[in-house]
């Protein structure tokens, strides 16, 4: 039997999350479909981690995201598992941001998600399971100063997974969503946004992908839909 499917968006640079998650996914037997803007390092990695394949995308081009999606089910088969990991974020004033760059954050982040449900629900619901998870994190909780386009915009997504996971969870889809209140521990945040932080004041992106990979492997009487991670000594 053919291995099954796993999609990831947003596979940025090794080590982030989703690469790791990609790598965690390949590890467990699954042929995992890399899709992002830089096609170089989709490149790389797919000769890095064996079981991947790269498929270059800019999930915020719509017709283009569902053209890839399309590719990924022709020459790898119908994705049983879809892990929306890509993400748009503009930071400022809402006084000083290009009113346009909202649009541009909800499309990434959540018009992306109702076109990749869109698109493989339908081979699910034949399989009779299937699961999407997505990346979110505290701004899909509250208005944050100076994140408010993104912050608006994963509230959004978080409400649309919610409503994926009650119209489809009876029929055997799960869908959950992970709210990671946290820095994550790779080479582009630390240096940026944890310089001189202790390793314990990160999440780690492979522990994120293995928490990922177990909830997509939850049994059908304990299915988590929002699944809150953060390292040990976040005050919360």
């Amino acid at each position: 039997m053919s291995k099954p499917v796993c999609l990831v968006t947003g596979v940025g640079p090794e080590k982030g999350t989703g690469a790791e998650v990609a790598k965690r996914f390949a590890g467990g037997g699954y042929q995992v479909a890399m899709l992002a803007r830089n096609k170089d390092n989709l490149i790389e990695l797919e000769q890095t981690i064996q079981g991947t394949k790269a498929f270059p995308c800019d999930v915020g081009d719509l017709k283009t995201l569902v053209n890839t999606i399309h590719r990924v089910r022709e020459e790898l088969g119908a994705p049983s598992v879809v892990v929306h990991n890509a993400a748009k974020s503009s930071r400022g004033s809402i006084l000083e941001l290009n009113p346009e760059d909202l649009e541009r954050n909800f499309r990434v982040n959540t018009t992306a998600l109702l076109y990749l449900a869109r698109e493989t629900i339908p081979e699910m619901l034949k399989a009779g399971q299937g699961t999407i998870l997505v990346t979110g994190n505290t701004s899909a909780t509250r208005g944050i100063t100076n994140w408010g386009f993104f912050a608006s915009t994963k509230a959004a997504q978080r409400i649309l997974a919610e409503s994926i996971a009650r119209e489809f969870g009876p029929k055997g889809i799960h869908t959950a969503y992970f709210i990671i209140d946290a820095l994550i521990d790779t080479p582009r945040t630390r240096p940026i946004m944890g310089a001189g932080k202790p390793d314990d004041f990160f999440s780690k992106a492979s522990a994120i992908a293995d928490e990922m990979f177990h909830v997509a492997h939850q049994d059908r009487s304990t299915w988590s839909f929002n699944v809150e991670l953060r390292p040990f000594g976040e005050v919360w």
